[in-house]
């Protein structure tokens, strides 16, 4: 049998109101070439129950203590076999046609980095009954570091070509704080990067413990990813170094923003005198952007068709032998 197309690895850490939703929006995808590895990181909860419900429709691995998110990313990426890895965390979902959206792009780009697109929502999962109608909108680089757009990452949000994941040495498990960001700079330079501007493609759920309402382990974060840059960590070497002051620069700028407005102002301060250099190199790069023109939009003809079970619906789970 030829390997799938998208190896989709969820983690999941006591996400038992959560789990049931981001599992059946990967088994709603119109997208024969996937397989969905779940890993529950030793939930505490009902998380474990509810995988084992969905049968050998997913690939079930529970570790048995807790090793945190980025090891139970790598322990799930270690039992794949797709070309792309997709890292959906337990509590996000799929839209209906992301995976469409996704082959389509590898179909004619074969990029190695795909950055798509969050909706973030409150609440329930939101029903979402019908498909794109205007097509792909993405943009492409030559590499991550050469992108001009600002762009907010999430970890559900990445399709990586699973080769340059392992290349890349996967997840820093040491990191938690800034770990996607972490990632990007390994895979910096590491081949053509889309950026998908629409339709969105993840569903981004807020709540009351998503992680990223702590400000200051972010910003504590920043200052993890600039000493590994110093210290050489991050490959490219000179030649990008420029490039990666840039992106510095943007991420700073926007968790300095954060901060101010969340009343961080000690730590935000001292970021910023720090590293106020790198978020100069990232304005004039933005300036320099607008006046020559920024990578232009391209489109790409997406069918669409509304997904037979759309998200919020209640579809029956695929049976073992239809897995």
């Amino acid at each position: 049998m030829s390997e799938p197309l998208f190896s989709i690895v969820i983690a999941c850490y006591n996400h038992e109101k959560f789990i049931r939703d981001a599992v059946e929006s990967v088994l709603r995808q119109q997208h024969p070439s996937t397989e969905i590895v779940v890993v529950d990181d030793a939930s505490r909860d009902g998380s474990a129950e509810v995988l084992s419900s969905f049968g050998q429709s997913i690939v079930f691995e529970r570790l048995p203590v807790n090793r945190g998110a980025a090891a139970a990313r790598n322990h799930g990426a270690s039992v794949t076999t797709g070309k792309y890895l997709i890292f959906l965390d337990g509590d996000d979902a799929l839209m209906p046609w992301t995976l469409k959206v996704y082959g389509r792009i590898i179909e004619q780009r074969s990029p190695t980095l795909i950055l798509g697109r969050s909706s973030l929502f409150y609440g329930d999962l939101p029903t979402i009954k019908a498909g794109p109608e205007h097509g792909i909108r993405f943009v492409e680089y030559a590499t991550f570091l050469d992108k001009d757009r600002s762009w907010v990452y999430n970890t559900s949000s990445l399709v990586v070509e699973r080769a340059a994941f392992q290349h890349a040495g996967g997840w820093s498990e040491d990191i938690f704080y800034q770990d996607i960001q972490d990632l990007l700079n390994k895979l910096g330079d590491a081949g053509r990067t889309n950026i998908v501007l629409a339709p969105e493609t993840v569903l981004y759920r807020m709540h009351s413990t998503n992680a990223v309402r702590r400000i200051t382990p972010f910003i504590e974060g920043i200052h993890v990813l600039l000493a590994k840059a110093r210290q050489g960590a991050y490959p490219g070497g000179r030649a990008v170094r420029l490039k990666r002051a840039v992106w510095f620069g943007g991420l700073i700028f926007y968790w300095a923003k954060e901060g101010l407005r969340s009343g961080h102002f000690l730590d935000t301060l001292k970021l910023l005198f720090t590293y106020g250099w790198m978020v100069l190199l990232a304005v004039i790069r933005k300036a320099g952007a607008f006046v020559a023109g920024r990578r232009p939009i391209e489109v790409l003809t997406l069918e669409p068709n509304a997904p037979e079970n759309p998200l919020g619906s209640h579809p029956r789970h695929p049976s073992p032998e239809h897995s």
